[in-house]
């Protein structure tokens, strides 16, 4: 294939890139890529996409690429997650003319990915880490890039990024952080391993981890000789990083609403994320902001909501540095759950004599809602399924729940409108179409023998002497 490759890829299609977006879920949609675009970010990646879900289902692809094709953006990384091969080459196939590169995802440490068995979880299995990227090498139109975790040990990380770029990486983003970093964990990225890895390789290296400000972004290109830097918490708290100024808050959510109003539809959940995120140190001292802005449910409503000691005012665009993680206490638990308590401390729920009867979960769907009734007491009662226990459906022929009467109403040919099933309808359906076919098949038989004796009547008739 004829497509441009390592230093030559970063040169001519990323265009010498040093101020990346990073791949977010749900929260690098079009609207905030634009935003951070506008505002000194020179690449952005797509939120990481599920390879699988992306090959099946065209309403995914719809919402998640397809849709948010804009000339503006780009250049443009599509990243997946995925554990196999074939599924990956086939959803990157299916972006390959929406985006400048594909990148693959094996820096996602969140529970979530162990249970898929993806991310960072797949890390230890470098043969099919080398085939999956092989392949899309192989067979893709732009090139193939990956985000990775390090190791502990910083020679077996060298290797990692090793093996990537002999199986066709084309570029390698290394966030300078073990699987294990994450959540109150989280700790400091350490940058002598993204040193050591982009002495040890060919291809384009960026950066990731300990960026909050622009003067970050300068000392990690100075101290790690790599190509670009990649931020992720640094521009979801101050979408101008890139540009070494912090403007008000309400600035940049005005202008990102503004952005998401020019390019519809935007979920109104990665609106209210990043409202959250922006607001995020002024929420501290404005508590009843946070449950204002947790309430409203349209984006007029997000438009509409009014806005310890900080290095700027609170209402200043500034990163969110996460605490230190503590020293576990050796004798005694108590200054533990004292840690606990200063750490985890979670809002008050008004009312708590009335609602002291729902969990704190109900307690909150009711400040959200006031007007629903989470009384049991007052709760419909359904009559159970029959054959499960399950509840019934309410109109339901066989009195059973769906899933007991789709199988009865299969194994008897019988329909159930309540719950949709139509088996005995298609079967007489069909039964009338064989029937007709059959007819048809008759009546060209007859009409075939009617030809058949005319002509040997007409061969009669000439044989007769005149």
């Amino acid at each position: 294939l004829c497509r441009l490759q390592g230093f030559e890829f970063w040169r001519k299609t990323l265009k010498e890139a040093r101020f990346v977006v990073a791949p977010m879920v749900d929260q690098s949609e079009l609207a905030w890529r634009l935003l951070s675009r506008r505002h000194g970010a020179q690449l952005c990646y797509t939120p990481m996409l599920h390879a699988q879900v992306f090959v099946r289902d065209a309403n995914y692809r719809r919402e998640n690429l397809y849709n948010e094709v804009c000339e503006e953006d780009r250049p443009l990384i599509t990243q997946f997650c995925a554990n196999d091969p074939e599924v990956f080459l086939q959803a990157s196939l299916l972006a390959q003319d929406y985006c400048d590169a594909i990148d693959l995802n094996l820096g996602c440490p969140q529970m979530i990915a162990k249970r898929g068995h993806y991310g960072v979880f797949l890390q230890d299995e470098w043969e099919l880490l080398e085939k999956m990227v092989r392949l899309a090498h192989e067979k893709l139109s732009v090139p193939i890039t990956c985000k990775i975790r390090v190791f502990k040990e910083l020679e077996r990380t060298v290797r990692y990024a090793q093996m990537l770029e002999k199986a066709g990486c084309q570029l390698l983003t290394v966030h300078g952080r073990t699987k294990e970093q994450k959540g109150p964990s989280t700790g400091i990225a350490d940058w002598e391993h993204i040193t050591a890895v982009r002495k040890a390789v060919n291809i384009p290296v960026f950066a990731n981890g300990n960026i909050h400000h622009l003067s970050d972004v300068e000392r990690c290109i100075q101290e790690t000789g790599v190509q670009g830097v990649m931020s992720a918490e640094g521009n979801l708290h101050n979408p101008a990083l890139f540009e070494g100024c912090s403007p008000p808050i309400w600035e940049m959510a005005e202008e990102y609403l503004d952005v998401v109003k020019q390019h519809p539809p935007c979920t109104l959940s990665y609106v209210r994320a990043h409202l959250f995120k922006l607001w995020h140190h002024t929420l501290q001292i404005h508590q009843d902001l946070r449950e204002e802005l947790a309430k409203v449910k349209t984006l007029e409503g997000l438009a509409g909501v009014n806005i310890g000691r900080l290095p700027f005012p609170h209402w200043i665009c500034q990163p969110y540095v996460r605490p230190a993680p503590k020293e576990p206490v050796v004798n005694g638990d108590s200054q533990i759950s004292e840690v606990k308590k200063a750490v985890c401390q979670k809002r008050a729920l008004e009312d708590d004599a009335v609602n002291d009867t729902l969990s704190k979960n109900k307690q909150k769907k009711r400040s959200r809602n006031p007007h629903k009734n989470f009384c049991p007491e007052h709760k419909p009662k359904y009559v159970k399924c029959e054959q499960c226990g399950n509840p019934k459906g309410n109109k339901c022929v066989f009195n059973l729940c769906r899933g007991c009467c789709k199988k009865k109403a299969f194994k008897e040919v019988a329909d159930c409108p309540s719950h949709g099933l139509r088996f005995k309808t298609r079967a007489e359906k069909l039964k009338a179409e064989e029937k007709k076919e059959e007819e048809e098949e008759e009546e060209k038989d007859s009409a075939t023998e009617t030809d058949a004796s005319a002509a040997l009547q007409k061969q009669s008739e000439a044989r007769l002497p005149l």
